[in-house]
């Protein structure tokens, strides 16, 4: 009969299922082998006091299967077989803010700031009031804005977008608002955006996106509308 020895794992096995099993020190024998309360018979040798079944023998006593693949011996015992992976749960969407988008707004909320301090600078000094010089701002805001777009990916960041999105039309808008007024030799106080509603409302909103960077949670603001 052609003999295979086990694997190191399956020695132990043997091992254990053979001890207080009367063997005799012969070099080979036949024994009784029990194996998940399953006995047979099977040849069983001793080398140098330790005790090796044939791994064929054991497959028929416990019912397993057996495969051979190069020099790899494959036992699978009945209730042990190899079960297919388990689905994995769907992974729920993420939350709060990414990373990505993070530095993207802080990004836009930097030049929109830079932006409306200036204009306020502007009408505080009386200085004028250039298209030329606003085209800067605006162009900056602009691309600024395009990446924040690109990075977004959680439902905070989008929903975070849309905010960031209007309070730039809103600069936007009191930008040419002033622009209008210094083409219209219109006069302007200092504290002429003191009490602008729309100025407020700008100011407002930067706070309040400010605070959800800070954060990291998204929590819609009527001020950003």
């Amino acid at each position: 009969m052609r003999m295979r020895l086990l694997s190191p794992w399956l020695i132990l096995a043997a091992l254990v299922v053979l001890a207080g099993l009367a063997l005799s020190q012969a070099n080979s024998q036949s024994a009784t082998l029990v194996v998940n309360g399953q006995s047979g018979q099977a040849p069983v040798i001793q080398i140098k006091g330790r005790s090796y079944v044939d791994v064929e023998s054991l497959a028929r006593i416990a019912n397993a299967s057996l495969s051979f693949k190069g020099t790899q011996i494959t036992l699978t015992l009945p209730g042990f077989a190899a079960s297919a992976p388990a689905p994995q749960a769907s992974q729920p969407p993420a939350s709060g803010f990414s990373k990505e988008f993070m530095r993207a707004g802080i990004e836009e909320m930097s030049v929109i700031r830079e932006w409306r301090s200036a204009l306020v600078s502007a009408v505080q000094n009386g200085y004028p009031i250039t298209e030329e010089w606003m085209a800067g701002f605006r162009g900056q805001a602009t691309t600024n804005l395009r990446l924040a777009q690109v990075a977004a990916s959680t439902d905070s960041d989008q929903s975070a977008f849309q905010l960031l999105s209007n309070e730039f039309d809103n600069m936007q808008k009191l930008s040419n608002k002033l622009l209008a007024a210094r083409k219209d030799m219109n006069y302007m106080s200092a504290d002429a955006l003191k009490n602008d509603p729309l100025n407020q409302q700008i100011l407002t909103c930067a706070r309040s996106l400010a605070a959800m960077a800070s954060s990291g949670q998204f929590q819609d603001d009527g001020s950003c509308h």
